[in-house]
């Protein structure tokens, strides 16, 4: 492998590239302080305390070039990535609002077969939402609402130095022909198995195994875990060699990856099997995969040789670091 080389394609990786705005948009918000608003920027979801729960409350949009090259993927994926969020949380997925925008009823039917199949799999409902029609394009976004203890939320925010960090994602599914960055694990899975992998994350944040998490999701598993370690704002060593894969993926196409169920998380080395054996439990294959450091790299490894993939003293993912007023809690 070429590590050098790899770095400089998962840099410029548009899965990661993209989030770059990230920043930008939250820094035109006026800053609201609301005592019952635990985190906001840099997580999953949002976290609202309610009484002595937390209330979750997530969205997303799809790409256009999803919603052109798959109406059907684009559907199931506005639900899958919703709950994924919720998920990495620590939470329990409730319920969803959808705002779909159309111009040809045909491509908007299939975007519904999407949405409809996800939802009798993963049994959260569509409680509302809007309807665009007879727009010049075709969108589809969702919000969704969901539910923790508030001793039990798995934030972003949250990584230790001297923590182990674990790569969990399921090895078992298939690149869609013309979606060759979108790993489909849940379509082919049963209801019961895929609603157990949704709230695995929940027994383990009930244990208090785990210290920080997120789900993988359009940048990667690298892509993500970097963004984890910039909110954090701490740095990491990973061993690529010890990353989860499935055979005969091409190591490239697998670390930039949208996982259908994937996550990256850090917790106390004493915890590390334990929560690796929750994971195989629910048919997801977990390792340990670095160590949390106290810097700002994030360096990659493969065999004796190293490179640095982010410095988080010159580089930005999201932008959303320590210091940005709202990551990691509101502050007056």
């Amino acid at each position: 492998m070429d590590i050098e080389a790899l770095v400089s394609d998962l840099r410029a990786y548009p899965g990661i590239t993209r989030k770059r705005l990230i920043s930008g948009v939250i820094n035109f918000f006026p800053r609201v302080y609301q005592s019952n608003v635990l985190a906001s920027y840099g997580e999953d979801a949002a976290v609202i305390e309610y009484g002595d729960s937390v209330l979750l409350l997530a969205a997303d949009g799809i790409m256009e070039p999803l919603m052109k090259t798959n109406p059907y993927y684009a559907g199931y994926f506005s639900v899958l990535v919703n709950i994924n969020d919720i998920s990495a949380m620590g939470g329990i997925p409730l319920a969803m609002v959808d705002v779909i925008s159309m111009k040809d009823e045909k491509i908007c039917a299939q975007v519904m077969k999407g949405v409809e199949a996800a939802v009798r799999k993963f049994g959260v409902p569509v409680v509302g939402g809007h309807t665009h029609p007879d727009c010049d394009y075709h969108a589809i976004d969702v919000a969704i609402l969901g539910t923790a203890a508030k001793d039990e939320v798995i934030y972003s925010h949250t990584a230790k130095v001297g923590e182990d960090v674990i790569v969990a994602v399921d090895t078992k599914g298939f690149f869609p022909g013309n979606l060759p960055y979108a790993w489909d694990t849940t379509s082919i899975k049963s209801e019961e198995l895929v609603r157990k992998q949704m709230l695995v994350m929940n027994e383990i944040g009930k244990k208090h195994l785990v210290t920080s998490g997120k789900d993988i999701s359009n940048p990667g598993m690298l892509g993500s875990l970097g963004m984890l370690l910039e909110t954090s704002g701490k740095g990491a060593t990973v061993d690529l060699d010890a990353i989860p894969k499935p055979e005969n993926v091409d190591f490239n196409q697998w670390l930039k990856a949208y996982q259908g169920c994937g996550f990256v998380l850090t917790c106390d080395p004493d915890n590390s099997t334990k929560v690796i054996e929750m994971f195989s439990e629910v048919e997801v294959t977990g390792a340990v995969v670095g160590k949390i450091e106290d810097s700002n790299l994030f360096v990659i490894r493969d065999g004796d040789r190293k490179a640095v993939l982010f410095d988080f003293d010159r580089d930005s993912i999201t932008g959303c670091k320590p210091s940005m007023p709202g990551v990691g809690g509101p502050r007056r």
